[in-house]
């Protein structure tokens, strides 16, 4: 295999995944989606249903035991109710520290776990779906260009050369994520982002906003259900 995308069946990891489908065929790419310990399991319901959409083999890896001291809202063992509130509302009453909902040093972990998988398939490249709203504000600070580059830089030279990570939208906002994702004829309808695990998406949560107003920059409508529209 060529490319291994880490898939969680949201949005963004969807459009890299028809990205990397794109540049090198399905036969030659592996989608990789993680179990963390987080209180729903939309994500890989979603995950299955676009590996089988886009006809890639799908890896899926428990790492839940490693966040179990973690008070992340997130996560299914945690008392805490997740934001109903813009990232930037959130920012506003933590003083400079990460919001609830960062996972501890999840996408460091997440990539490394994927760099072993990947050099045990032959892959040489890793696509993930970080973006610049992520960033904003050190919301996610394991989503920015200095850690962007530190960990490639490290999976580079830990694979002896073997590996490339690729963050395809590290300088773009979510509405370029979108547009890209449209234009190759992504099904937004079998993707899933919300924090909460209901039945629809909730509309209210960070990443729910996030997405919705990314819809509208492009002048689309989501084609999700959501609770609140």
């Amino acid at each position: 295999m060529k490319a291994l995308v880490l898939f969680s069946g949201g949005l963004d990891s969807s459009v890299c995944l028809a990205m990397a489908v794109k540049e090198y065929g399905a036969e030659e790419v592996l989608a990789l989606s993680i179990f963390y310990g987080q209180k729903h399991k939309k994500e890989l319901e979603a995950s299955e249903q676009l590996a089988a959409f886009y006809g890639v083999k799908r890896l899926t890896l428990d790492l839940g035991a490693i966040f179990e001291g973690s008070d992340c809202s997130l996560l299914e063992h945690s008392d805490a109710d997740i934001p109903h509130e813009s990232y930037g509302d959130q920012l506003s009453g933590t003083e400079g520290a990460p919001v609830s909902t960062y996972v501890p040093f999840r996408n460091g972990l997440f990539l490394s776990s994927a760099a072993s998988i990947a050099l045990s398939h032959g892959c040489e490249v890793i696509y993930y779906g970080i973006h610049a709203d992520d960033a904003a504000g050190n919301a996610y600070p394991d989503t920015g260009k200095a850690f962007q580059d530190a960990i490639s830089e490290a999976v580079h030279i830990g694979s002896g050369n073997a590996l490339t990570v690729v963050a395809p939208f590290l300088d773009k906002a979510k509405a370029y994520v979108v547009k890209t994702g449209t234009e190759l004829g992504v099904p937004f309808e079998l993707t899933w982002s919300c924090y909460e695990g209901h039945d629809k998406a909730c509309g209210v949560c960070g990443t729910c906003r996030d997405r919705l107003a990314a819809f509208t920059e492009n002048g689309l409508s989501d084609p999700i259900p959501y609770e609140t529209l």
